[in-house]
C-alpha cells in the first residue's frame, strides 16, 4: 500500500461527492423551473413561486395532479397532499418504520407523476410509459419532456 493511498482516496470521495452535489443542484433547477412555467401556463400562477423552495414544491406537484376542478378546491387538495407528504417525510427519518414512510412517498410521488404526465398528454398509457421512463432514465425523460411542455396548456383534466 502505498503512503498516499489515505489522500487520494480523502479527495476522490470529496471529489464524488462536489460532483453528486453539482448534479443535484442541476436536477433541482430543471424541476424548479419545469414546475414553476407549469404553474404558470396551467395555475395555480399566484403560487409559481414555490417551485423554488426545496420539498414545498412537491406542493406543485399534487396541485398539478389533483382530480378537483375549481382552483380553490385544487389548493385544498394540494395543502392535504403535502401535508400527508411532510408528516412522512419527517418519519422515513425513524429507524426500522422510516422505510415504509419512503416507499409510501415514493408510491405519492409516482402516482402525482403519472397525474402530470396524464395532464400533459390526455392518455393514460402514454403516461404509465413516460413514467417508467423516467425512472428508467433516472429523471433524465422528465427533464427532457418537461422542458418542451411546460409553457404548453395541459390537454386533460
Amino acid at each position: 500500500m502505498s503512503p498516499n493511498f489515505d489522500e487520494s482516496y480523502i479527495v476522490g470521495l470529496i471529489g464524488g461527492f462536489f460532483v453528486l452535489l453539482i448534479l443535484a443542484v442541476i436536477c433541482y433547477v430543471i424541476t424548479a423551473l419545469i414546475y414553476f412555467f407549469t404553474a404558470k401556463t396551467n395555475g395555480p400562477e399566484d403560487l409559481a413561486f414555490l417551485a423554488w423552495i426545496p420539498l414545498v414544491n412537491a406542493y406543485l406537484l399534487f396541485a398539478f395532479g389533483s382530480k378537483k376542478t375549481t382552483p380553490e378546491e385544487v389548493k385544498k387538495d394540494a395543502l392535504t397532499w403535502m401535508i400527508i407528504y411532510a408528516v412522512l417525510f419527517v418519519v422515513s427519518f425513524i429507524p426500522f418504520i422510516g422505510w415504509l414512510a419512503s416507499l409510501a412517498m415514493f408510491v405519492i410521488f409516482i402516482y402525482y407523476s403519472y397525474r402530470l404526465f396524464y395532464r400533459w398528454t390526455g392518455e393514460s398509457g402514454k403516461a404509465v410509459l413516460f413514467v417508467i421512463l423516467t425512472i428508467v432514465t433516472f429523471s433524465i425523460f422528465f427533464y427532457v419532456y418537461g422542458l418542451i411542455k411546460m409553457k404548453q396548456e395541459f390537454v386533460a383534466e
